[in-house]
């Protein structure tokens, strides 16, 4: 049976493998919390607020974020393809993602601010109207994905092939567009 948890405020708690399983958490925060030992089975995150968490390697099965914020997160490696799909809605800002999964997630109109995101594979996910600001993309994985009306104007180090992503509407600096013309081989100063 699922526990319930409303309005909570967690502080300092190191979770272990099992301690969240098959639980709800609705208007919650967590501050200064490490999840890294924990495999998440059917936890429900409603309207909650995550602040210097520690998620690396933490693996995620069924795990729903329902309107959630991440805010100055360590969350490398972890692999959110996995999640609950059923109304998932989370934003990153100045967290580290680094080689973490969305693997064909629906993420219309996520934000990734202040953040990095090196070697995340965003492969047919649906970003549709995303806003990646000031955001390290370098080497990060676009393939078949559908990016139309993403802001990536702020963002460096991305490598875009248009011809394997779907980029209508999709907005860019003019510094940017080296990431777009790679495969060409055309050199821009």
């Amino acid at each position: 049976m699922t526990e319930y948890f409303f309005d909570q405020h967690y502080n300092n708690i190191h979770y272990g493998l099992e301690t969240l399983n098959l639980k709800e958490f609705e208007s919650c925060t967590f501050t200064n919390c490490n999840f890294s030992d924990c495999n998440l089975i059917g936890v429900t995150f409603i309207d909650c607020q995550f602040n210097n968490c520690n998620f690396n390697t933490s693996k995620i099965n069924h795990t729903a974020f329902r309107t959630v914020f991440f805010n100055n997160c360590q969350i490398k490696e972890v692999n959110f393809a996995m999640s609950d799909k059923l109304i998932f809605e989370i934003h990153f800002n100045n967290c580290t993602l680094d080689f973490s999964k969305f693997y064909a997630l629906k993420l219309k109109g996520i934000s990734f601010n202040n953040s990095s995101l090196i070697a995340v594979d965003f492969m047919a996910t649906d970003l549709t109207g995303a806003q990646f600001y000031n955001c390290n993309l370098y080497r990060s994985e676009f393939e078949k994905a559908i990016a139309n009306k993403v802001d990536f104007r702020s963002s460096y180090n991305y490598t875009i092939d248009p011809s394997k992503t779907k980029l209508k509407k999709a907005q860019f600096a003019l510094e940017g567009l080296k990431g777009l013309l790679y495969k060409h081989g055309i050199i821009v100063e």
